[in-house]
């Protein structure tokens, strides 16, 4: 298709609009704003997971969010009122900017409900909730989190599913994922750095241009691969194409809206390249059925033994309950940002097989192309027509391969 000619005011005017989201959503931390520090693990598991954690409105107001929140609001604000001004109200890359500001407004507003019932409610506006439905009548995510767990409980006694030995410590996991992603991305050495942290809650965790390992978790071949595709062809591939975006810079960062796609791609990923296992999958509907039950009235303690009676040590046990309680409080609503994986899983799926089928095979690898939503993809196809926005330069082969996936 011949590209539109686009005046280079208009691009500037993006451009600088797009900067400004970028800058402004720098400081805003969510996951470090509402993670449990380490004392309190250390107290629950000397009660024996038998006492409530300590943690009130009291606790979150001690811990800085890092900015002042009524001026980055303000500042959100005037950035969506220019994008109006300059751009106008119907124009389509002006309304995903607009979003994005609206959107970044409702995460400072749950960051200041910390500890209250408000962040809970928060929450599931920008990422869902349990009791959802993707259409009136469907079966909710709640319904699918135990429908996958019996699948899973059906294969669950057979000797020839059991999971290979965690025998990789977090050192070599470090050292076998940095090779793997050194050839994925073209030998450059530097592209992405993998490293060991401690301060981290799950095994893994992703930045623009790096994936850290907990120090103290152990790994199996799969569990590197799956990181692999995951955390590196994913996450940070996603964050990079953004980076690398010339006018619509605004791709490289992303809004809750972007965390179903993000987690629903890196999830199928791990399906499609055979990275993926039953234990793993496991992990995804335990935490939305966890989810599901603290937004039903279950506090901390039953969360906490939801896992425990699924032979879970008592360490996980607490760490994959507070990944369910972290921001508000052990009998508050959830933070709901654990439906992104399932619930992401099921959206990105369903995008690929209507693309195929209605033939717009060419929209798949713009999934990749940034930190995408489901509906801006109609809109991030007109935007390569016009060259605001350039197709993703790294993608995974099994998105390159479009003839075998689409069958």
């Amino acid at each position: 298709m011949t590209k539109r000619k686009v005046p280079n005011d208009y691009k500037k005017a993006i451009r600088g609009l797009s900067d400004r989201i970028v800058l402004a959503q720098t400081p805003i931390r969510v996951l470090d704003a509402v993670k449990w520090d380490d004392g309190i693990r250390d107290s629950f598991l000397q009660s024996k997971g038998k006492v409530l954690p300590q943690i009130d409105k009291a606790y979150y107001a001690s811990r800085s969010l890092g900015f002042e929140s009524e001026a980055k609001k303000l500042e959100f604000q005037n950035i969506e009122r220019d994008i109006t001004n300059q751009l106008g109200q119907f124009n389509p890359v002006g309304q995903i900017m607009r979003r994005m500001c609206r959107e970044y407004r409702m995460v400072i507003r749950m960051l200041e409900a910390r500890g209250t019932e408000d962040f809970g409610l928060i929450s599931q506006e920008l990422y869902g909730a349990a009791s959802d439905a993707f259409h009136a009548g469907d079966p909710t995510l709640a319904d699918l989190g135990m429908m996958f767990s019996g699948y899973l409980n059906n294969i669950d006694n057979r000797g020839d599913l059991q999971d290979e030995a965690k025998d990789l410590t977090a050192k070599q996991a470090v050292d076998l994922l940095q090779q793997r992603l050194n050839k994925v991305f073209a030998e450059e050495e530097t592209t992405i750095r993998v490293f060991e942290s401690d301060g981290i809650l799950a095994d893994a965790a992703a930045g623009a241009d790096y994936i850290k390992i907990r120090s103290d978790a152990m790994f199996n071949a799969r569990d590197v691969k799956a990181l692999e595709v995951h955390e590196g062809l994913v996450h940070v591939a996603t964050t990079l194409n953004g980076m690398n975006q010339p006018i619509c810079t605004f791709l490289s960062k992303g809004p809750p809206s972007s965390t179903v796609t993000q987690e629903g791609l890196a999830i199928l990923m791990e399906v499609i390249s055979f990275a993926s296992y039953p234990t793993r999958l496991r992990k995804l509907t335990n935490r939305t059925r966890a989810i599901h039950m603290a937004e039903e009235g279950a506090d901390f303690l039953e969360v906490f033994e939801f896992y425990r009676a699924q032979d879970f040590t008592m360490e996980d046990s607490y760490s994959n309950a507070s990944r369910v309680f972290r921001g508000s409080t052990p009998k508050g609503l959830p933070f709901t940002k654990d439906l992104s994986y399932l619930k992401g899983f099921i959206m990105v799926y369903n995008y690929i097989q209507l693309a195929v089928r209605k033939g717009k095979l060419e929209q798949i690898p713009l999934l990749f192309c940034g930190k995408t939503t489901l509906e801006d993809m109609r809109t991030l196809r007109h935007l390569v027509d016009e060259g605001l926005v350039v197709p993703p330069k790294f993608l995974p082969d099994q998105f390159r391969d479009l003839s075998a996936l689409s069958a």
